[in-house]
């Protein structure tokens, strides 16, 4: 008996038996994730077909609104058990069918967009709520399925427009980089990057934006997006027996290679760029592999001008992109409405009228 002990003994501590289990282990993770997507597959469907059966009822039979609060109360008495059919709900699968289709093509011949089938009900409200253009649904939704975002991430990433800060960036990177890598990396960096987890003063030095964002990593790296894997601050080099600090070092795990990321806590000027481009010639020499690709480097400086990023790339021989950051989102006015606001100058005549007319001063 002892003998068949030892020998089970054995199995559980060999290195065989280890990796053994480390199958079956991902085996079963891997089924289960796929057997969730397909629950939720299926289940966004039905969502699907049960808005289409709501809009055709209504229009061929001319059902109003009624039809949703009848059919939600009788679904709840037929079938208890089963969650999800309130009529709330079902005027959002009403409205989830009519946000895809379109009225000048055959419902029969409509199709769910394969990226909104992939995500739950709960994102899919989300995008219903807050985003009108169909297009740009789909690219949240494609993003949230990359990037694995809950729901108040992704709540977070509409917010801020995200859409309208990748691949925004003043950059050499066409001519740094062969295509399509150049396109890739385009397309990885935004400009500006938001760092609302931040309480900065609008003085703030380099140093209290670095340590800022190192005690915040994980919004930090949320930020910039998937693949960056965080490296090290002040990251310390050697060249020609000087010592130098980096500010913050990444390597990004789907571009193959090391980001060099120099932080100014003021606007750009073209000296940042010819700094950059040191660090980054010493970054390749001292730790790119062979089957990495070239290290690329981004500012992040608290403004900038195109015209001028330009110049200051037009002759860099490494690829550097240059960014904004910001504390919070600053949404530009429209044109027209900059123009029918008042001046700072008739804020405070105004405010002078206002006051003598208190004490008793105005005509």
């Amino acid at each position: 008996m002892s003998g068949k002990n030892n020998e089970v003994s054995n199995i559980y501590i060999s290195s065989e038996y280890k990796n053994f289990l480390a199958e079956i282990k991902n085996k079963v993770t891997n089924a289960r994730i796929k057997a969730t997507l397909v629950v939720n597959r299926e289940l966004i469907q039905l969502y699907w077909e049960i808005g289409r059966l709501i809009v055709e009822k209504q229009k061929s039979v001319g059902w109003g609104k009624a039809v949703i609060e009848r059919l939600a109360k009788d679904l709840k008495t037929s079938q208890p058990e089963v969650k999800g059919f309130s009529a709330r709900n079902l005027w959002r699968m009403k409205a989830f069918y009519e946000a895809y289709s379109n009225d000048t093509t055959q419902a029969k011949e409509l199709k769910l967009p394969q990226a909104v089938a992939e995500i739950p009900w709960g994102h899919n409200i989300i995008l219903l709520e807050k985003i009108k253009d169909p297009q740009l649904r789909i690219w949240y939704a494609q993003a949230t399925i990359q990037h694995g975002w809950s729901r108040n991430i992704l709540t977070i990433q509409i917010e801020n427009q995200l859409h309208l800060r990748y691949g925004e960036a003043p950059s050499n990177f066409a001519k740094t980089l062969p295509s399509p890598q150049s396109d890739l990396v385009q397309q990885t960096i935004k400009d500006p990057y938001i760092f609302d987890f931040l309480t900065l003063a609008d003085d703030a030095h380099e140093r209290e934006l670095e340590k800022g964002l190192v005690n915040h990593i994980r919004d930090f790296m949320l930020e910039l997006g998937v693949g960056f894997a965080f490296v090290g601050n002040q990251y310390k080099i050697t060249v020609a027996d000087k010592d130098y600090y980096i500010d913050l070092l990444f390597y990004h795990l789907q571009l193959r290679c090391f980001v060099v990321i120099e932080l100014k806590a003021r606007s750009f000027i073209p000296e940042y760029a010819g700094k950059l481009n040191f660090y980054l010639s010493a970054i390749d020499d001292l730790l790119r592999y062979e089957t990495d690709n070239p290290s690329i480097g981004i500012i992040l400086c608290k403004s900038h001008d195109k015209i001028t990023a330009e110049y200051a790339l037009r002759d860099i021989n490494k690829p550097i992109g240059i960014a904004e950051w910001q504390t919070q989102l600053v949404k530009s006015l429209p044109d027209n409405l900059k123009d029918s606001l008042p001046t700072i100058e008739e804020l405070e005549e105004e405010f002078k009228e206002i006051n003598l007319e208190e004490k008793g001063y105005g005509g």
